[in-house]
């Protein structure tokens, strides 16, 4: 079987005849084989024969047609089977000898013989040269035709003239040229020259000269020692763009409605120019499918109508090369008519014709002439058909194919349907063809027929044939026309006839088959066909090669294959004769193929379906008579790239956040991309994006958004796809088109058209109304309707003028309110009903003000809507006062203190009055109460609650609605000696008419003064007498800063402060503490101390076991609230905020927190030198005001032994200390902030601390002369430096 000898890429295994195809497959429609049985069956077809579908009959043509050649053909199919079985290396394969076997024992007929010789034939090797450089710069080759000009060459007089000839060969070609036929010497014209390695042609002008003295029949001839090549017969013409014959046109006469052709004859140019027509000035002429240009250039009127009088008619022609237009003389029109008024008006008029004058007229044809014509047209061209008719009114023209329809997809219709188009004529367009012309006075047929003549064209152009020595082949020249075209034979330009006898070449026809080629038979060979439609020239030489094999792909490649994929190892060679390739796996083994294996033509093996096995080196032997090459090929299976949890498809709202997984699975030593698509496009990775090795992530998704996600894991071997789609849900579009229908006195039907639903459907619709009388601008919802109506009847009010809108809503949200509608407004009529929410209520003493809602614009009914309001004190049975009012309220004046009164308020339009109103009361102004509770009797329930009891006071003393019984009372004094407290008053309030009361949250232990009073509307009335009473002692609040520090394993130290509230005269502490492990307790142990301890140490017991520590205070009354704390863990149990806490309690006892102390101490001390010196020298920092008091270094009150229940860092003011005798320091007030200046020595925070610079009062200053209240601490002295 033929082989090819070197490809750079695996063919499809579809290219490799199938073993045993016989050669009925022709007649069955199959071919195994696209460039053989193909062959074979296209020689049949033309005519050689034609087998009937079993075989049995054939054609009795072969005989008549072609006798000699199937004589000759038999003997060269007798040597050919005797070489075959001589030639080990090109013996017949299996399937060929089958056939010849199953044809000689079947005693098939000569015309089997011819089929079979031809078929063989066309397996004869051909070799195919690499486009390697390198190979093709060592190999000879005859010349070939790379470039030429075209066979009708047209040239610019104006330029050089370039005549293109360009050829390759090994060696290099050489040029000359035939003129006409005879040899071009270029040497003998100085203007001529040829370029350099190229056999173009230039003639050069610029010296002078006269380009058309070159116009004539040129060809290339390229020659080297293995041959020569020609080029076509190239036509040289020199472009014409010829004068206008100058001419006097006399005007043109025509009557109103009749034909006229206004010819334009332009002069003939090469190539042909372009026409068109235009007025003098230049204007284009307007054409329609009354007025129009045919093919041939003539201007064509169906009928003359009297506004062609406006205008000349110049006819122009426009040439390709020179790029000049020319102009004829204008053409002149007097139109004769029965109507010489040019009416505009009648140029719109239906039937313009007759409102003219003008005669109707059954069509005529202006061209072509008669009823029927011919025309001619070669294949591949386009075909133009034309037919202009006449008539009046204008004929319409209609186009038909007789016995079939016009060809639809290369047919169309040009010139206002008066020419017919068919592109790339074939034989199947030939015809006849007809052309109908009507108007309404009747129709015209013109029929065209039309033959399609061809060029001739190629069935099978000659290629170039490259062979090893004693090798077959052939050159087959196959061409159609019409006429059928001759061919000619031709070796190195010269006929075949004439050419050298060569034993081992035979011609056929339009087939040369060459026997046992040597190095002798090399030349190039040209085929022309032709017919009276033109000529095709065909190159192709032979070339004998005489190469040992070599390989072409680099060595040693190394290729990686995905798992389980079907994959191709090429090894592409290059030998003559052609080698012979053969496969092995790692060194060993037998030749591979078969199984799993598969050898191509080509030499590529085919590995149908990698496993992991097939991982190894790999080689390809390429053997011929001349020698051997080899090369390896590694090859290395990896696994493949899998998504493994693909994105799926999801609905989201418009705004949430979206996340579409992809996980990939792939081989460790590849890398790995993973890349997104949206709607198969590349993903831009915008802010609201992230990606990530696994997902994708979109937050606030928008409607744009959606669309199809597709994950690309990739490799460099191979990716895996994974689509999902996001639907987005989104607010809907709005509403559109809104239209108002059935427009009836109270309704009207209002339509609109849905906007998308953008995915979630549409739920309701909220139509609006806007009205332009009392709230201009301001929307208000009407009516809702469910999602599936578009139209709905609205219920409307009297003088209101509507204008109403739409809005859509989904689940996601609403929409954009859609356009307005039109307004309408309904007519006017009374009120139906009467101002809400109408109150009567006083302002002042003497006064009641009457107030309402206003009705609005749907409820107002009518212009200039007011209000009637009425009112007359109750239960007297006086005559109704009245007034109108425009605004929402009416005040009564001269009112009786707190008198009801009944009221009603009406609506009333220009049209009438409203309803008959309700009758509401209302009262009059409020005056403050007369009389105080008397009787007041006060309990005390507790430390910190009393019980109040009193008479009720008369109604009549009042004066007003009873509103509460208010008692105020406020903190006299502690009686805890000099503790300052706040003398805030404070309140109690007791709704309605009621006898008693409980005034809670008192401070315990303390003296208080309360008053009470009645309340109405207008304020509280005169107060009762004042009365005293004290709380008794309670319970502390618990210690303050309980401190809980262990310095060592053995001891736990305990630290508090004094209660913030002491609520009574502090007795002592009572300490409960607990040891435990885990969930184990221990004995509970208690401990008493005196008020003015606030530090003890436990000894530990054992280092393992924790504490849980309760501290309360005591008074008279008992224990307080306990502060409990827990020991902290050992250190080996210690969390990360215990060992901080165990270190925050060691923080004393480390040196450099001694020393950050005394150096703080230090700079103090400076300070305070400063600023004595400062006071001493009589700086700008006194002090006092007007004094010079010395400072005392004490006071003199700290000499009594007193304690504070203050910490370290807040002091208490001079003077407030407690002693030993039971007076301690209230530390805080029933107010956040004591503001009082009076009862108290200073300012104090919510807990009674100090929080300012102690200041005694002036008066106390310059009359009891008391030493200076400045501060002699450091951190004042500081203060007062600032």
């Amino acid at each position: 079987m033929r082989r090819l000898a070197a490809r750079g890429a695996a063919g499809d295994a579809r290219e490799v005849a199938a073993p045993g195809a016989d050669i009925w497959d022709c007649a069955r429609g199959w071919s195994p084989s696209s460039s053989r049985l193909t062959d074979l069956c296209a020689l049949w077809q033309p005519g050689v024969f034609l087998p009937s579908a079993d075989g049995s009959r054939a054609s009795a043509g072969v005989g008549k047609s072609r006798p000699n050649e199937a004589e000759k053909l038999s003997t060269v199919w007798k040597a050919h089977i005797e070489r075959h079985k001589a030639s080990g290396a090109r013996g017949l394969g299996s399937g060929e000898q089958g056939l010849v076997l199953r044809m000689a024992r079947q005693q098939a007929p000569p015309w089997v013989h011819i089929a079979l010789i031809l078929f063989l034939l066309s397996l004869g090797g051909a070799i195919e040269i690499p486009m390697d450089p390198s190979i093709q710069n060592e190999l000879t080759q005859p010349p070939t035709i790379t470039k030429q000009s075209v066979k009708d060459h047209i040239v610019d007089p104006r330029d050089n003239i370039l005549i293109e000839c360009e050829a390759k060969g090994n060696p290099a070609p050489s040029f000359h040229w035939t003129r006409n036929s005879r040899f071009f010497n270029i040497a003998k014209d100085p203007r001529v020259s040829m370029r350099r390695r190229s056999g173009t042609l230039v003639i050069d002008f610029r010296s002078g000269g006269r380009p058309e003295e070159y116009e004539g029949e040129y060809q290339c001839f390229a020659r080297n020692k293995f041959g020569t090549a020609l080029s076509n017969r190239i036509r040289l013409q020199v472009s014409k763009s010829p004068l206008w014959p100058k001419e006097n046109l006399d005007p043109v006469v025509v009557q109103e409605g009749a034909p006229l052709t206004l010819q334009c004859n332009p002069p003939p140019g090469l190539p042909s120019p372009v026409i068109f027509w235009m007025s003098s000035s230049m204007e284009p002429i307007t054409q329609d499918k009354r007025v129009s240009q045919g093919h041939n250039g003539d201007l064509y009127f169906s009928n003359v109508m009297l506004q062609d009088m406006q205008t000349d008619y110049s006819c122009n022609a426009r040439f390709h090369f020179t790029h000049t237009i020319q102009q004829k003389n204008p053409f002149t029109l007097k139109v004769l008519t029965n109507n010489p008024y040019n009416d505009s008006s009648l140029r719109n008029h239906p039937d313009i014709y007759s409102a003219r004058g003008v005669a109707e007229r059954t069509p005529s044809f202006m061209y072509p002439q008669g009823t029927s014509s011919s025309q001619m047209v070669l294949r591949g061209m386009d075909l133009l058909l034309e037919c202009i008719a006449s008539g009046v009114p204008t004929p319409d023209i209609a186009w038909y194919k007789k016995g079939g329809d016009l060809p639809s997809n290369k047919a169309k219709f040009e010139n206002f349907n008066k020419a017919l188009r068919i592109t790339n004529v074939s034989e199947e367009d030939s015809g006849e063809y007809f052309c109908l012309a009507s108007n309404k006075m009747g129709s015209i047929r013109h029929t065209i027929s039309v033959r399609v003549k061809a060029a001739p064209y190629w069935l099978d152009e000659p290629k170039n044939l490259i062979l090893a020595p004693g090798e077959d082949g052939r050159l087959v020249c196959r061409a159609n026309g019409n006429p059928k075209p001759t061919v000619q034979w031709m070796v190195n330009g010269e006929p075949l006839q004439s050419a050298p006898p060569n034993p081992n070449r035979e011609v056929a026809g339009d087939t040369i088959i060459f026997r046992d080629t040597q190095i002798s038979s090399r030349a190039v060979y040209q085929c022309n066909t032709s017919n009276e439609h033109g000529y095709l020239l065909a190159n192709a030489f032979v070339s004998v090669l005489d190469v040992p094999p070599r390989m072409l792909s680099a060595r040693n490649q190394l290729i990686r294959v995905i798992l389980y994929n079907r994959t191709r190892l090429d090894c592409p060679f290059f030998g003559s004769p052609i080698p012979t390739l053969r496969w092995f796996k790692n060194g060993q083994g037998s030749n591979l193929d078969g199984g799993n294996y598969h050898v191509y033509e080509n030499g590529s093996l085919e590995i149908k379906m990698i496993r992991k096995e097939d991982q190894g080196i790999y080689t390809c032997v390429a053997t011929n008579i001349l020698g051997k090459a080899e090369n390896q090929v590694r090859l290395e299976v990896k696994d493949p790239t899998r998504i493994y949890r693909m994105p799926e498809d999801q609905v989201a709202k418009r705004g949430t956040t979206v996340q579409l997984e992809c996980r990939v699975k792939h081989d460790p030593s590849l890398k790995l991309t993973v890349s997104w698509l949206k709607d198969d496009e590349p993903l831009y990775i915008g802010n609201r994006m992230k990606k990530e090795d696994d997902s994708l992530t979109i937050f606030g998704v928008a409607e744009r958004d959606q669309g199809s996600y597709t994950c690309m894991a990739s490799t460099e071997l191979d990716q895996d796809l994974a689509k999902a789609y996001l639907t987005v849900l989104g607010r809907p579009d709005r509403p559109r088109d809104l239209e108002l229908t059935d427009l009836a006195e109270r309704s009207v039907r209002l339509t609109w058209i849905p906007g998308d639903d953008n995915n979630s459907p549409i739920t309701d619709y909220v139509v609006q109304f806007e009205e332009d009388q009392f709230q201009p601008g301001v929307w208000h919802d009407h009516s809702r309707f469910p999602g599936s109506v578009n139209s709905a009847v609205l219920h409307l009010s009297p003088y209101v003028n509507y204008q109403f809108r739409v809005i859509a809503v989904n689940e996601v949200g609403s929409s954009h309110p859609s356009l307005p509608s039109e307004r309408y407004r309904t007519s006017g009529a009374p009120p139906e009903s009467n101002p809400s929410d109408v109150k009567g209520e006083g302002t002042r003493k003497n006064n009641m003000e009457i107030t309402w809602t206003p009705m609005n614009a749907t409820s107002a009914f009518g212009p200039n809507l007011r209000y009637i309001v009425k009112w007359r004190r109750r239960e007297t049975r006086e005559t109704w006062n009245n007034v109108t009012v425009w605004g929402s309220r009416y005040v009564v004046g001269q009112t009786p203190v707190y008198v009801p009164y009944e009221i009603r308020v009406q609506a009333e339009n220009d049209f009438g009055k409203g309803p008959e109103p309700d009758t509401i009361i209302g009262y009059s102004g409020e005056d403050y109460p007369r009389a105080a509770p008397t009787e007041v009797k006060i309990r005390v329930l507790n430390s910190t609650a009393i019980s109040l009891q009193w008479n009720r006071v008369y109604s009549d003393t009042v004066q007003g609605q009873l509103r509460e019984y208010r008692a105020y009372y406020w903190r006299e004094s502690s009686l805890l000696k000099n503790l300052w407290v706040s003398q805030k008053r404070q309140q109690a309030s007791f709704p309605g008419d009621r006898p008693r009361g409980v005034v809670a949250r008192l401070f315990p232990y303390s003296n208080y003064k309360l008053e009470m009073v009645v309340v109405n509307g207008r304020g509280d009335g005169p107060r009762s007498e004042t009365k005293e009473f004290t709380t008794p002692e309670g319970v502390p609040s618990a210690p303050r800063r309980f401190r809980v520090r262990q310095p060592n394993l053995e001891t736990i130290n305990l630290e508090w402060d004094h209660p913030e509230h002491p609520n009574g005269i502090l007795i002592g502490y009572i300490l409960r503490y607990v040891p435990f492990n885990g969930t184990k307790l221990g004995k509970q142990m208690v401990e008493n101390f005196s008020p003015n301890q606030t530090k003890f140490s436990v000894q530990r017991a054992d280092p393992v076991s924790r504490y849980r520590f309760s501290l309360s205070a005591r008074t008279q009354v008992g224990s307080g609230e306990a502060a409990t704390e827990e020991s902290p863990a050992p250190p080996n149990e210690a969390t990360p905020t215990a060992a901080y806490t165990n270190n925050q309690a060691d923080i004393a006892t480390q040196g450099w927190f001694i020393g950050l102390m005394c150096a703080i101490a230090l700079l103090v001390l400076i300070l305070l030198i400063v600023c004595f010196i400062k006071r001493s020298r009589g700086g700008k920092y006194p002090v006092r005001e007007k004094k010079d008091v010395p400072l005392g270094p004490e006071d003199p009150k700290e000499e009594d032994g007193s304690f504070d229940y203050s910490d370290e860092d807040n002091k208490p003011l001079q003077g407030s200390q407690t002693s030993l005798d039971g007076t301690i320091k209230q530390q805080e007030s029933d107010d956040s902030l004591v503001d009082y200046g009076e009862g108290g020595e200073g300012q104090f925070n919510e807990d009674g601390s100090f929080i300012g610079q102690y200041t005694v009062k002036k008066d106390k200053e310059e009359t009891e002369g008391n030493e200076s209240s400045e501060a002699t601490s450091p951190v004042n002295a500081i203060y007062s430096l600032a």
